[in-house]
């Protein structure tokens, strides 16, 4: 049974889902997952400091069980992201490297499109090869946000 809790945040309301043992999904908004118990579990609680933290620009990495539902590919894309440092972006190219498969450029934008974790799988690290903003669920005005907010803190000392 999934469990589904919303937060305020500094980009807008989330969503964070868990499954007793580990976070599902995220949902920018009011997200309604049918079959859901709208209850907040220490998972979730747990989940919601560490975004909250993060998004006060006082934690780098996460220290959460994911379990993210996805293809084998999907799943292989997931882990690459989580791999890219704090504060830094690849572009799909280098994700698709990364992954040994330098010509599945476009099937990693369509792994990153469907990344149910955003933030702790972070996915707005990726950018196009050109270095301009593509894509993001929240919208690319948080994008920009969350990776301004790497690159200005990437070099702070004691950060979670």
């Amino acid at each position: 049974m999934n469990n589904i809790f919303y937060y305020e945040t500094k980009i807008g309301k989330i969503a964070i889902v868990e499954n007793g043992t580990s976070i599902t999904n995220m949902y920018f908004g009011e997200s309604v997952l049918k079959g859901a118990n709208i209850i907040e579990t220490p998972l979730l609680k747990k989940a919601n400091q560490e975004l909250q933290e993060y998004l006060d620009e006082k934690r780098m990495v996460f220290d959460l069980p994911l379990a993210p539902q996805g293809t084998e590919f999907q799943q292989k894309v997931w882990k690459a992201l989580q791999e890219i440092p704090y504060g830094q972006t690849y572009s799909y190219k280098d994700v698709a490297k990364n992954i040994g498969n330098i010509k599945a450029c476009r099937a990693v934008g369509m792994a990153n499109n469907k990344n149910p974790i955003f933030i702790f799988i972070p996915c707005h690290r990726v950018i196009g090869a050109n270095g301009k903003l593509v894509g993001y669920a929240g919208g690319l005005d948080i994008k920009e946000k969350l990776l301004e907010m790497e690159k200005h803190n990437k070099n702070n000392i004691g950060y979670l």
